[in-house]
This record gives structure tokens, sequence and C-alpha cells, in this order.
């Protein structure tokens, strides 16, 4: 399984990994897997390269290097390194923002505002761009992150709906997109409600009748709202909002949502039911839904066909979840009564549209969000999310990485670090053969599981154990897509202790099966390359190697010993460091019994050169020893 114990390491080893399918599990009845089958085979990485988010400049900043990523047109020399400190990144603005969102966004970097672009014009723009802000005109393709060519770091949507971004391929090329989905939202309540009594009262005809001449009050003859039911399909923000106000028109409120919390619909006091309950029971029918797959024409004749007679419609979330050539048969026929929409699945409509030159509809061009105030809260947080991003931080409205509620990722920061490094020294500790297909990892906490989210920092050890090993760009966004195609499974354990519950995670282990070490001290008993860590002072640490307990900064770069215990070692090996004016940071020795076998770890701020390295190897009581980068 392991190393011979008498080898001696000088650099590491790079990393090979074969193409056979993942390996079984330990089984635990508390153990959540993230099974990653596809395999593919690791690159190569020379022994030389430095990772600069392992920059020990950046060490003091707990969760800032979570979503940064390399420019690969910066590399030379095997070394990467992001955007030059004084290089200020380029953001492409490709629809029109709000002056108060660009001003945030000139603060960080050089924005360029360019309107009405062609598919074409926008990929040949966008490969010297680092951000990119759009709102729902702008279609960002698969085609427009390939163009990217990796530099192209966020994507910002200037409002709720993302269907307008392939996600996928975000995802894919490490490109974190984000939106702004709580600034336009009273807006877009607003509009909803103004079209639920625009249509009751049929205002938009009596106006244009008025206009025209004519005085016809006895065909304008609307319906009340009170008392009648509304069903709102989709209670998120938008829709919840809705409720309130047509709570206060005295309507009697329900909604479809099956994701929506029941406690938060009875705050409300709007009660949950079933899709087709909705639609049968509803006098009026609000529609707040993201267009998905699943919603795509969701309303046509079928569903039409189930509504009362005479029932009215209002959408002001996305034209697609509607057959337009459906609700037209079903205005006609009556089963509609009327229709007041805010979008349509083409954008604009075709001036000869039956649905928008119908009678019975009330059409506005998707002003939604158009109010001055929410025009402004939209490019101010879409703004602060893309700056956000491109200085490195985890947005709480990011939309294809793991969704962290703020206090949780203020909480998780100091742990955040932590993952990374730990997932970056197992991968270091494995030597050839057959690489890494199966990792286990850990969670010692006084909490239950319910009040301890895992995700980011499973993405984070995920990052730390797959970058060092490849030469794809590797940032939160991607890691889990990039683990599936490497074929790399990783499972997650956590195990109650008494300990504070005020401490999110008491230690975290991480446990590489079915490998060989080229450091035969990091092999617990049960045959895996096993290490521990925890947070002490807000700083992470090594507490753990294999069946030996250390405790050293996670800080600069490590050197671990195996030794024979006897007096001297310290001195002998920090003065071969001192000679070549390497700085010892940190020291920690943990032996199994006194005069026997004993672990030292060392942290140095900075690499050792070969000569050092060989004389630390060259010590008699020296059995082992392996460096490792951080």
């Amino acid at each position: 399984m392991s190393s011979s114990s008498c080898t001696k390491s000088i650099l590491p080893s790079p990393i090979f990994s074969s193409s056979s399918s993942t390996s079984s599990e330990t089984k635990s009845s508390k153990s959540s897997n993230l099974s990653f089958l596809n395999s593919n085979t690791f690159g190569i990485i020379p022994n030389n390269i430095k990772l600069s988010h392992a920059n020990s400049q950046q060490r003091c900043f707990m969760v800032n290097s979570v979503l940064k990523t390399v420019d690969q047109t910066k590399q030379t020399n095997n070394v990467v390194s992001v955007n030059d400190e004084n290089e200020k990144p380029t953001i492409l603005v490709s629809e029109k923002l709000g002056e108060a969102g660009l001003q945030v966004l000139r603060q960080l970097g050089n924005v360029e505002c360019a309107y009405d672009l062609s598919p074409e014009d926008l990929c040949k723009k966008i490969s010297s761009c680092d951000a990119l802000i759009v709102r729902s005109g702008t279609k960002v393709t698969r085609k427009v992150f390939e163009a990217g060519k990796g530099k192209l770091k966020v994507v910002g949507r200037a409002g709720v709906g993302i269907d307008n971004v392939d996600l996928q391929a975000a995802t894919e090329f490490g490109c974190l997109v984000v939106n702004a989905p709580t600034a336009n939202t009273i807006a877009a309540a607003e509009h909803g409600i103004a079209l639920l009594a625009a249509m009751a009262r049929n205002v938009s005809q009596a106006d244009a009748s008025l206009k025209a001449g004519k005085w016809l009050r006895s065909k304008y003859v609307g319906v009340s709202m009170v008392g009648k039911t509304l069903a709102i399909m989709g209670f998120g923000k938008v829709g919840s909002e809705v409720a309130r106000r047509a709570k206060g028109l005295g309507m009697n409120v329900i909604a479809h949502d099956p994701y929506a919390p029941a406690d938060r619909a009875r705050a409300v006091g709007v009660e949950l039911v079933s899709f087709d309950q909705a639609i049968t029971t509803a006098d009026f029918i609000s529609l707040h839904m993201p267009l998905t797959p699943t919603t795509n024409k969701v309303f046509n004749d079928n569903t039409f066909a189930k509504m009362k007679n005479g029932v009215r419609i209002i959408n002001v979330a996305r034209g697609g979840v509607i057959d337009e050539d459906a609700l037209v048969k079903a205005l006609d026929s009556g089963i509609v009564a009327q229709a007041a929409l805010d979008v349509f699945t083409e954008e604009p409509p075709a001036k000869d549209s039956k649905l928008v030159q119908h009678e019975n509809v009330i059409a506005t061009p998707h002003l939604g969000a158009s109010t001055k105030e929410a025009q402004e809260g939209v490019a101010i947080e879409i703004a602060e999310a893309v700056v956000g991003a491109l200085n490195g931080e985890l947005s709480a409205t990011a939309v294809n990485a793991p969704m962290v509620a703020p206090e949780v990722l203020s909480e998780l920061a100091p742990y955040v670090v932590l993952a990374e490094k730990l997932g970056r020294l197992a991968v270091q500790l494995v030597s050839g053969g057959s690489g890494i297909q199966s990792v286990k990892v850990v969670y010692r906490s006084a909490r239950g599981p319910d009040d301890l989210d895992t995700r980011l920092l499973r993405a984070m050890i995920t990052k730390g154990i797959i970058e060092p090993i490849s030469n794809t760009i590797v940032n939160l966004v991607n890691a889990d897509y990039i683990a599936k195609q490497k074929g790399l499974r990783i499972s997650e354990e956590r195990v109650v202790v008494d300990s504070s519950p005020e401490l999110p995670v008491e230690s975290i282990q991480i446990q590489i099966s079915n490998v060989e070490s080229k450091f035969a001290s990091a092999v617990s008993e049960t045959g895996q390359i096993s290490i521990d860590g925890k947070v002490k002072y807000g700083t992470p640490h090594l507490t753990c190697v294999g069946s030996f307990a250390v405790d050293v900064s996670l800080e600069g770069n490590l050197i671990l010993c195996r030794q024979i215990d006897q007096p001297g070692m310290i001195g002998t090996v920090g003065n071969i460091l001192g000679e070549k004016n390497v700085n010892v940071s940190f020291m920690s020795v943990g032996r199994t019994s006194r005069r026997k076998k004993a672990l030292m770890a060392i942290g140095v701020d900075e690499e050792p050169n070969k000569e050092a390295l060989e004389n630390i190897g060259a010590v008699p009581a020296i059995e082992e020893f392996v460096f490792l980068k951080l």
C-alpha cells in the first residue's frame, strides 16, 4: 500500500492516474456520496510549478482565493499568476446599465459599454474581457465562453432570470454567473398588480376608446377583485410580494411552487396547492415562474382546458412559459377572458402578432423592472456582485456555485482555507501508480447535520486535490465538474464530537484510498493516506499525519521528516535550512514513543533548493522525508 519506510524522497514526483473506474467507499450510515463515474487521465504538472492562490501574501484573507482563476496567457517558465496587481480588469457591458452601477465598476476596472453587439462581435470582444454584464437581450452561449479562452471570469445578469446564459458552459469554463435577484423585486410585483387592476377594469381598452372619440361605458364594465381567487404560479420573491399586495386588495390567494416552504406561505396568509388545483380553482392566475425545460410552454391547450371559463391571466415572468398560439385560441373561445402580458416568447414580438393585437389583451414592453428606483438598484446590485467576484469573493447571488448564505460563508471562511490546503497536501503525498480515484472527507463537529453546511468545504477540498495535478484551471465554480471528468469520487462523513458548538467544525480529515504514498508515515493503520487539520486562532493547522500527531501552521511550505527520536534533530535540520537562507516559520514534533520513531513537521517561508533537501536526506537519523508546497 505504501512506499518503503526507508525511502528518502527529495522532490515531489508527478502523479499519474489510470482510467479505471472508481472503487467502492467505506460504508457509513452518515456518509453522503458524490459519485463521479466518468474517468479521464490527470495531466502532469512540473515539479516547480507555483500556483498563485498559494502565495503567502494572500494567506491572511480567508475566502479571497475561492473563486480566483489563473490567466493562461500569463504563464511563463511554469509560473502561473493572476492578473498583475496594477493591471485593471476589463469589464464589458453589452446592454444599458444605470450610471450608478457603472461608477461602481469603474472604481475597479476598465469599463467598455458596447450595445447591440452581434453574436460574432461579442465573441471577438470577449477574448480580452474579464467580466461581462448583460440584461435579457444578450445571448451568452457556449461559443462566447469558448471565445473567452478562460480569461472570462464572471458573467453578471442585471435581473433575475438567467435563461439567456448557458450555465453548463459557464461552469465548464470556470466562469461564475451572478444575477441581481432582489433590486427589481418590488418593481416587478407592483407592475403585476398594476396589470391585474388594469385588466380587471379594462383601463387600457377604455383609454384607447376614449382617445378615439368614443364614450362606451357599458362596453367596458369590469370585474371586482374583492373575494376572487388569485393563483400565484411561482412563490419566489416576486410572487410572494404580489401575494402580499393582492391580500391587501381583499383577494383569496393560493400558490403553487414545488420548492416554496410552507411556513413562508403561511406567514403571508397563502395556501400552497398543487398545479392542477391552482389552475382549476383560480379566477385570476399570475405567473412568476422561471423559464426552464420543465416550465417551457407549461400553459398550453391542455392546461387552458382545465381552467375556469373566463379566467384572467397575468404574466410578468417569462414569455416562454405560455404557448402563445394556445393562448390566442383560449382567448377566442372565451376560456381565457383577458390576458395582461409584459413578456413574450420573442421580444419584441412581431408587429402583426395576433396575441398583442387581440382586443382582450393588455400588453406592455417588458416593463416589470422599469422604475427609476429599480433600474438604479439593479445596476448597483449587479455591479457589486461582479466587482466582488473579480476580487475573489463568493457572491450570495451566484447561480452556478454552491449557494451559501452570507452568514454561513463568513463563519466558514477560515475552514475554507484549511479545506483547500489539506486537499493540496494530501494529493502531494500520493506516489505514482494507479492515481487518485477515491477520497473520503470526515468532518468532526459538535453540530448536527442540519446545522453544518459542508458544500463549500467539499468544493474547496476537491479544488485542492485536483489543481496541483492537472493543467486545467480549477475554481469553486467548476471543481465538481472537473472532478467528474477526472473520474474522482468524493464521499463525506460527519462525526459528532463533544466540543464547542460555537465552532462549525472541530477538525477535517482527508483519507485517500487505494494509492501508494511517497511518504510512508502518512499511511494510517487502515492503509490509507490520512491527514487531519484544525483552525486555531483563525489559522489553518496540520494536526495529524498518518498515526503521528503534529501541530504546524499551514503557511508557506512544509517539510515532513520521519526520524529516530533522539536529541539534536531539530537543531540539525534547522542549521541546514539556515545555511541556505530558508526561514523556519513553525516546527512541531510528534512521536509514537520515547526514543523510538518521531515525525517532525517544519513550516518554511521559502522553497529549499535541491542541495538543502539532499543534505536533510543525508542526516543518518532521518528515515524518510518529503517537501510539500502550499
